[in-house]
């Protein structure tokens, strides 16, 4: 029988990973960490949208960059920083994301902690969930097999004109940090 001390510490072990940056990350205590801008553009860059059923590797770090130039000034790094969560808990598909509702709460708590550590309203603003609509809906039209029919969530969403155009990772990050900090002048 584990003793409850013992308990709690593998507890705690087991509720962390090891970040790109050499750090570890606790599920448990989120607003303990310290969110390295460089640390979620690498993942969020190596993170394919839509859990890689794109017609070509698509980045979530592009689709950040993407969902930001799309928001007025004020608002831009937060539609910037709007899937960091996913730096820690991965791009999990919203059919799936809405059989869980405690990965929605563990979502939630590290979305607020990377909000209040940027300085960013949370919850997001309504604008910012609009602009990943026009994303989505240019994502499918551009990125996903084609089929006939549209997403229900998508109704009365217009795509953007231009089209969508993957960036390799490595590139996605680039832009994802030189946005970063071009917002933050």
């Amino acid at each position: 029988m584990i003793q409850e001390k013992n308990l709690t510490e593998y507890m705690l072990v087991k509720s962390e990973i090891l970040t790109s940056s050499g750090d570890y990350f606790s599920f448990i205590n989120p607003d303990a960490y310290h969110f390295r801008i460089e640390t979620i553009a690498h993942a969020l860059s190596n993170l394919c949208r839509f859990t890689g059923h794109t017609r070509e590797f698509y980045s979530v770090a592009q689709h950040s960059v993407l969902v930001s130039n799309l928001l007025p000034r004020e608002m831009q790094l937060a539609g910037l920083l709007h899937d960091a969560t996913e730096a820690f808990v991965g791009d999990m598909t919203k059919p799936l994301k809405d059989m869980f509702p405690e990965f929605r709460r563990v979502e939630k708590n590290i979305e607020r902690a990377i909000c209040h550590q940027y300085g960013i309203p949370s919850p997001l603003p309504h604008e910012i969930k609009q602009a990943d609509l026009i994303l989505l809906a240019t994502e499918q039209r551009d990125l996903m097999p084609h089929v006939d029919l549209q997403w229900n969530y998508l109704e009365g969403i217009e795509a953007m004109k231009e089209k969508i155009t993957p960036w390799a990772p490595s590139l996605a990050k680039n832009l994802f940090l030189s946005r970063f900090y071009a917002l933050l002048d």
